[in-house]
């Protein structure tokens, strides 16, 4: 691991964990960093020896939203470029292998997208989310409209977004925000053993169900049961179905 890089990877068995390392900017969010988060994820993505993927920063902070200083640079050199930063989060959001996000303190802006652009949600009851964008005169442009609004719908988003107001871990858990909030001294041990577990699954099943899961979401009712039965049968007629099925007889 390099100290000097803005994210740190390790490999633990068959999960890969990706540490936000921009602490003396409490992990703000340049492109560079996003290039390296999701440089690696697509990487571990084509790697059959990873299964699961975590994303985490710090027990203090989790990403405190884009970094100002050198978005000011880039829009005064007129080189912003906000479709490179979209792409960036599509290829994470995008990963067939599920993402873990364990977080604590202040995920904020561009934090909260690259929590949204994970698949678990895990936060600290320190955790802070909010989108304060419109304090500087924009608006949240990776997720933070459009994956925000399916997460927890129309009402809670437009206060979330117009206000700027924070929300707290325990809030975001019960409109469907997070998936849960642990104590903090137990968040990285958690998220690693939810990866595990995951991981232990049965793989292509494992992959076949977060893909379905991704779709079924801006699917109708109807169409969605009809995706699922397709899904169930590609599931079935896989080696490794029939091979847990012989384990049976």
């Amino acid at each position: 691991m390099d100290e000097n890089n803005t994210i740190l990877t390790e490999v633990d068995g068959v999960v890969g964990i990706i540490t936000l390392n921009r602490l003396q900017e409490m992990n703000a969010v340049n492109l560079e960093m996003l290039n390296e988060i999701a440089y690696q994820v697509q990487s571990w993505e084509y790697d059959d020896a990873i299964r699961c993927i975590v994303i985490k920063g710090t027990d203090r902070f989790f990403a405190a939203g884009i970094d100002i200083k050198a978005l000011s640079g880039e829009v005064l050199q007129q080189s912003l470029a906000l479709k490179a930063w979209q792409d960036e989060f599509n290829k994470i959001a995008n990963c067939s292998k599920p993402i873990v996000v364990a977080m604590a303190g202040y995920a904020l802006g561009l934090g909260c997208d690259l929590a949204l652009a994970g698949d678990i949600i895990l936060a600290a009851e320190s955790t802070q989310l909010g989108y304060p964008e419109l304090s500087i005169g924009t608006i949240p442009s990776f997720g933070g409209c459009s994956r925000l609004i399916h997460r927890i719908g129309k009402a809670k988003a437009m206060e979330m977004i117009l206000t700027g107001k924070a929300m707290s871990a325990e809030e975001a858990s019960l409109c469907g925000l997070i998936s849960r909030t642990v104590p903090l001294k137990d968040l990285f041990e958690e998220a690693l053993r939810v990866a595990n577990r995951i991981a232990s699954l049965p793989y292509q099943a494992v992959l076949q169900t977060k893909e379905t899961l991704k779709q079924v979401e801006n699917m109708n009712l109807q169409n969605g049961l009809e995706l699922e039965l397709k899904s169930c049968r590609l599931s079935m007629n896989t080696p490794e179905f029939r091979d847990i099925l012989e384990n049976f007889k």
